[in-house]
């Protein structure tokens, strides 16, 4: 073991790691994709309620909710109508943000569709359309978003691209939701890719993947099965809330978050983990 030498915790003492301090996102520039609904307006909402500047984007008129979370504070939210699946929306998206702010600390890729249908009567037409959204766009958007990106970044306070994913882009799901499980396991590989081309640019690129939340997507599931059931299908028993997806962006968005990067998580109370029977 080396000896000790005078002055080496000094960084550790002088260092501000208050929470206040290390996770704080006030006056950052956000923008949540499908942030109208879901998880996406859970985030969005963190987001709001730390103080950033969040526009989230939407193919529904999501204004109301826009204001809600204005009301709330202490940040703002602005309600951009958007379909992200096609590339002119996309564009117009960026020049929106470009216009108001000059530039964007944090991008969540969170837009997603699913479809589930047997093999062998699964149609290709609605795999396109599933790929095309929640794989496809994010590269396209994240592509146009580079430039606002790189506005707001420097070493110490890189900008951030945080994708969300899906537990079934980790393991095989027991419904036949084939392009979502595609096209959720492509976008961890593409975050990934990502982080290794946009790094000496100072953007990290991290990928979320959630298990069971109470979501528009998730409601017919948990409806059919029961939330119980569902719940208990998770280490720890229940369904993910809002703050359990808000908490994961607010970290990688912060300082305690600055130096990740081509990482993905499992964000599932245990999904993946969990054995039947093995409770006490």
């Amino acid at each position: 073991m080396p000896k000790e030498i005078e002055g080496e915790n000094d960084d550790a003492l002088n260092a501000n790691l208050s929470n206040a301090s290390m996770f704080n996102v006030q006056g950052k520039v956000v923008l949540v994709t499908g942030g109208g609904s879901g998880i996406g307006a859970m985030i969005a909402s963190g987001f709001v309620q730390n103080g950033a500047r969040v526009y989230i984007a939407s193919r529904k008129d999501t204004s109301a909710y826009a204001a809600q979370l204005s009301k709330k504070g202490p940040g703002s939210c602005v309600a951009v109508s958007c379909d992200i699946s096609v590339s002119e929306k996309q564009q117009a998206l960026i020049d929106t943000i470009q216009k108001a702010e000059g530039k964007l600390h944090v991008l969540v890729n969170n837009s997603g569709t699913n479809f589930s249908a047997p093999l062998g009567q699964y149609k290709a037409e609605m795999f396109e359309k599933v790929m095309q959204l929640n794989t496809n766009a994010v590269f396209e958007l994240t592509q146009l978003a580079v430039p606002l990106l790189e506005a707001s970044s420097s070493a110490a306070d890189p900008a951030r691209i945080i994708t969300i994913s899906s537990i079934n882009g980790l393991t095989v799901p027991m419904m036949d939701t084939f392009a979502y499980s595609a096209s959720k396991a492509a976008v961890v590989m593409l975050s990934k890719h990502l982080a290794s081309a946009l790094g000496h640019r100072h953007i990290t690129s991290n990928c979320i993947c959630p298990g069971p939340f109470m979501s528009r997507m998730m409601r017919g599931t948990v409806k059919a099965a029961g939330e119980d059931n569902i719940a208990s299908g998770t280490a720890l028993g229940r369904m993910g809330v809002p703050a359990d997806i808000a908490g994961a962006c607010i970290f990688l968005a912060s300082e305690a978050g600055a130096f990740v990067t081509g990482t993905e998580f499992a964000l599932d109370g245990g999904s993946l983990v969990a054995r039947s029977g093995s409770r006490l």
